[in-house]
């Protein structure tokens, strides 16, 4: 099983954000995924009609595809474009969680979004979390979300990254649910980490990237083409890929 995670388009209408999500979905086409999770950031600026266009891109594919808010969208927008019955209905009206079954495996997006904030947090989250890895019993889970929760080293980022963590390391250490993987974007950048002992990603971005900079006088140029990243569940082994198109 393929599954495809997009991250960080933050098309408007003064860029040419939207193209870079076409070359990527061109790749998918001859990779033929089975499902497309996008982990936030589509649009800069509120702008209802670049929501409409990815819609219409997404509806064009072949595969299903899931999608969660970042902190540059706006999710009244989201809500009016992909219909109110998109996300999960067991949560409030402005959070847009996901949860579905898919194949031999859960798929559990997190909207990690924080009003008016760059930064995230999982706190007020955790318990519909617990109740959708209780629900799984024997699927192994990947566990989708837009902002970061492990350091890149990147400072700025960092800033914004996940909060509540202490209580979502508590709540995977003591699950019985096989959590596969924690995928994350925010950063404009593919880092791998851990986090509670599961294998965390960040995935690059369909934006220009950011450096690969720890907070030093001198930044190192960048210029890499979209990324994506690529999860793969074969013989019960899960393994991730960071692509460049």
């Amino acid at each position: 099983m393929l599954i495809a995670q997009v991250s960080d388009i933050h098309a408007s209408p003064e860029n040419d954000y939207l193209l870079r999500f076409d070359r990527v979905l061109m790749w998918l086409t001859l990779l033929r995924p089975d499902a497309l999770v996008l982990t936030g950031d589509l649009t800069d600026g509120h702008w209802y009609e670049g929501y409409k266009q990815i819609a219409a891109r997404l509806s064009q594919q072949s595969y299903p595809s899931f999608v969660l808010p970042g902190n540059s969208d706006d999710r009244c927008l989201m809500r009016s474009v992909w219909g109110e019955n998109y996300w999960a209905s067991d949560t409030p009206e402005k959070i847009l969680h996901f949860s579905h079954d898919f194949g031999s495996l859960r798929l559990i997006g997190l909207d990690s979004t924080v009003d008016i904030h760059d930064y995230g947090s999982v706190t007020d989250h955790l318990e519909w979390l617990d109740s959708q890895l209780s629900e799984a019993e024997s699927l192994p889970s990947l566990l989708f979300m837009h902002h970061h929760v492990f350091k890149s080293g990147i400072p700025a980022l960092d800033e914004s990254m996940c909060r509540g963590l202490s209580k979502l390391e508590d709540l995977i250490e003591r699950t019985s649910a096989r959590l596969l993987v924690i995928c994350a974007g925010h950063v404009h950048r593919p880092v791998a980490g851990t986090f509670a002992g599961v294998p965390a990603y960040i995935c690059g971005s369909v934006c220009p990237a950011n450096p690969v900079w720890f907070g030093t006088e001198n930044i190192p140029p960048v210029g890499e083409p979209p990324a994506l990243m690529i999860h793969r569940y074969a013989s019960n082994i899960l393994t991730s890929y960071h692509v460049c198109v």
